[in-house]
């Protein structure tokens, strides 16, 4: 039985904090109808929604629903981007309505993912007013993350190429981002699903075997019938509950099915060899076709210190550095790691590699997961390889840089930060750029 959490019983004697609910995703119908439905069960709610269609010129426009009061605002940024609307409006407003209303929805623009947001919330520090630096989190409960999905026209959207440029749902000059990101990454964060029809069981749905697999600890509900579960109630112990992931957390949630279904099945790719960087290289297409996501770490035999994140939607890719191994790592680096990192590393150390390892799981809704297995494992090295030593391995091609995107450009120099990369901590700021 899945163990629940008892989200309507705080600690005795400690007064109750103002909690927090995330809604992201698509299409504006089904969000308005989840929001109505949401209203429905708690009259007092307020909600909090920045559209930033404007967000070129530098206009935010504001909404803030509290009771029957509807208030329409814009707001001019000295900096149009993500960043600045989150630390100079939402912030300031959260700690505005902290401990004055019971609940709050922060409604999300649809061109945004919610992980991003969430570490905002949590780690970026602003003035409350009192001349104390504190986070959002600080002063309100995120209690659950609500995607909004349309089984129509999802999977086609996880599994595409289109840039959000492309389908008018960004005006930034530098917002490279596809659509599948995008809906896979909303999907992929959510504590529970919102979807605008019911979903078919799994071995006659697509969509629906690719859900069980990609958040299956998410509840899936229709905004009509949506009960308190939208709040964060009752949700399973796996709920993320707007924490974001980290690099070496289990890349495995909830114990998703891994057999077959509908043409749907997960690979758990896993090796205690480096990669060639010129044959991975080549291999990384196999995971661009037929793919819904892949995210794991990675190392390559030119780099046998730097973690590599991988990560992928649809048609993109990005590659960046994530960090270091424990092997050859000093004692304070083995003390900031954590004692689950420690754990882990210890009971999986190798003898020649130590914490060093290949860990990938990949999301095929079309492709064949033995061709893409054999692929990786063709990019690793071969026994002759590995005998020639790490000075050898220095020397091999690598086509990769410090940040690599899928399909190919110019890798950046090596040697250079990646300003893209995902932090040690699980953090993708890759929403923030400008």
């Amino acid at each position: 039985m899945t163990e629940q959490r008892d989200l309507d019983a705080p600690d005795a004697g400690a007064p109750r904090r103002t909690e927090l609910v995330v809604l992201c995703g698509m299409p504006r119908e089904g969000i308005e109808r989840t929001i109505g439905r949401m209203r429905d069960l708690d009259p007092g709610l307020v909600v909090l929604h920045h559209d930033l269609h404007d967000l070129g010129r530098g206009r935010v426009h504001r909404r803030l629903r509290r009771g029957p009061a509807d208030e329409h605002s814009v707001l001019e940024l000295a900096h149009g981007c993500v960043s600045c609307t989150i630390r100079e409006d939402v912030l300031p407003t959260l700690a505005g309505l902290a401990g004055e209303v019971d609940r709050i929805v922060l409604h999300l623009d649809p061109r945004l993912e919610p992980e991003p947001v969430c570490w905002a919330l949590g780690s970026v520090l602003f003035d409350a007013g009192d001349g104390e630096q504190v986070t959002a989190a600080d002063l309100v409960d995120l209690t659950a993350v609500v995607a909004v999905l349309d089984p129509d026209v999802w999977l086609e959207d996880a599994t595409g190429e289109a840039t959000l440029p492309e389908r008018g749902l960004s005006t930034l000059p530098d917002d490279e981002r596809t659509v599948a990101q995008l809906a896979v990454g909303q999907a992929e964060f959510a504590d529970v699903l919102v979807t605008t029809r019911s979903l078919g069981p799994a071995d006659v749905d697509r969509t629906s075997a690719v859900l069980d697999r990609l958040c299956p600890t998410a509840p899936r509900l229709l905004p009509s019938s949506a009960d308190h579960r939208v709040f964060g109630d009752g949700l399973p112990a796996e709920a993320r509950q707007g924490v974001p992931s980290g690099v070496h957390d289990p890349l495995l949630r909830g114990a998703p099915p891994l057999e077959a279904e509908n043409g749907v099945r997960t690979l758990l790719f896993s090796a205690r060899r480096p990669f060639h960087p010129d044959r991975l290289h080549d291999a990384i297409d196999s995971l661009l076709d037929g793919v819904v996501r892949a995210r794991g770490r990675i190392w390559l035999a030119t780099r046998p210190d730097a973690v590599l994140w991988l990560e992928s939607a649809g048609g993109g890719m990005r590659i960046g550095h994530a960090g270091e191994w424990l092997a050859g790592a000093d004692e304070q680096a083995w003390a900031e790691a954590g004692d689950e990192r420690r754990a882990l590393a210890s009971l999986a150390w190798h003898p020649r590699w130590g914490d060093r390892a290949q860990d990938v799981v990949v999301l095929c809704h079309h492709a064949d997961p033995d061709e893409i297995d054999a692929a990786l494992r063709g990019a690793l090295l071969t026994d002759a390889e590995i005998t020639a030593g790490e000075d050898a391995w220095s020397a091999l091609p690598d086509p990769f840089g410090w940040a690599h995107d899928e399909p190919c450009e110019d890798p950046a120099p090596a040697g250079l930060p990646d300003p893209t990369s995902r932090p040690e901590q699980g953090r993708d700021d890759r929403e923030g750029e400008n």
